[in-house]
């Protein structure tokens, strides 16, 4: 049986009598391997090297990331949020692999970290400096709550990005009815879909009835019922079902993040809208249902969001600068105290 060794590297050398030998090494810079290919040594001392390569160094930084990575809880975020952990974690393992966790207990570490942060910040922008941040400060508590750490200097960091809540970036009527003119007809359901529920692109069709959608939040566990209301019944009761997955691309296959994202912003452009961006539907959903009278808990039972975090939501991001709801208010103030003539 033929076996494929990975990272293999070799180097051919003429020796003194005149012939040539091929040495090897385990990979680039790595030990040296015994034998030729293809034979049980070669092999055995190639296992022996991998094997030492990939065991936990104990007392590191770097233990703690790679047992955080082969963790259920690791294991049980949205596959979009591990893809985005792993180059956060590989970074953090370039900057602190070796960093003994007896360290951790040293008041001037937290300084050590928030350093590395404003470095990230300089080279990269706040925003991803504060994702790196968050990531350590996740692995970190993680550790903590398992008893392999006695302390996260990471706790309360605070953010250096400031941009995030992305005040006023809410889509209009005018945006919608423009993007439905204009944009290709396979991109009409995520735009119905995103301003209806406020959920995100991997429904499978075996969460629509033909009255709710029942799915499960993968951030929270929530389970969500939704009410279908009519415009997205019509849409999706005329939408043909090419597969599993609702929402699919103009070849009927299940949308790519980078495919998506691209044919967005092209259906944008031609519609000629500006300023916000498919992730903002969810805010924009989460308004346009406050402006009509929806209450906190009303909010969350369709979006899935605890009640703190719609509060925070309504508070922080979207709605202080809703015109809508100061003319609502205002209707309700005049209607409370009018007095007969």
């Amino acid at each position: 049986m033929r076996m494929r060794l990975r990272g293999i590297n070799s180097k051919r050398k003429k020796l003194a009598d005149g012939s040539f030998r091929t040495y090897y090494w385990a990979w680039k810079g790595g030990p040296p391997l015994r034998g030729q290919p293809g034979t049980p040594e070669f092999i055995a001392s190639y296992n022996e090297a991998v094997a030492k390569k990939n065991a936990p160094p104990r007392g590191t930084l770097l233990s703690l990331l790679q047992q955080y990575q082969a963790s259920e809880d690791f294991r049980l975020l949205a596959d979009s949020t591990r893809r985005s952990y792993i180059p956060l974690i590989l970074r953090i393992e370039e900057s602190f692999g070796d960093f003994p966790l007896s360290g951790l207990n040293d008041r001037r570490t937290r300084g050590i970290f928030l350093a590395w942060r404003d470095k990230i910040a300089s080279a990269s922008g706040r925003r991803q400096a504060d994702y790196a941040w968050t990531v350590l400060a996740r692995v970190l508590s993680w550790s903590l709550n398992r008893g392999l750490v006695s302390a996260n200097p990471c706790e309360h960091g605070g953010r250096l990005y400031r941009g995030g809540a992305r005040v006023d970036k809410i889509w209009t009527a005018t945006d919608e009815a423009a993007f439905l003119a204009r944009a290709p007809s396979h991109l009409h359901l995520p735009l119905l879909l995103a301003l209806w529920t406020g959920q995100r692109l991997r429904l499978p069709w075996s969460a629509y009835d033909g009255t709710h959608i029942r799915l499960r939040k993968s951030k929270t566990g929530a389970r969500v019922v939704i009410p279908v209301g009519a415009s997205l019944k019509a849409a999706l009761n005329a939408a043909p079902k090419k597969g599993p997955v609702i929402l699919v691309s103009s070849d009927k296959h299940p949308w790519t993040s980078d495919g998506f994202r691209a044919s967005w912003r092209k259906a944008c452009q031609r519609a000629g809208i500006v300023g916000v961006t498919f992730h903002d539907l969810r805010g924009t959903a989460i308004t346009r249902l406050a402006v009509a009278g929806c209450t906190e808990a009303e909010i969350a039972t369709i979006t899935g969001h605890s009640l703190r975090s719609v509060r925070a939501i309504l508070d922080a991001a979207y709605l202080h600068r809703d015109a809508a709801l100061a003319e609502s208010a205002i209707r309700k103030l005049e209607r409370r105290t009018k007095t007969p003539d």
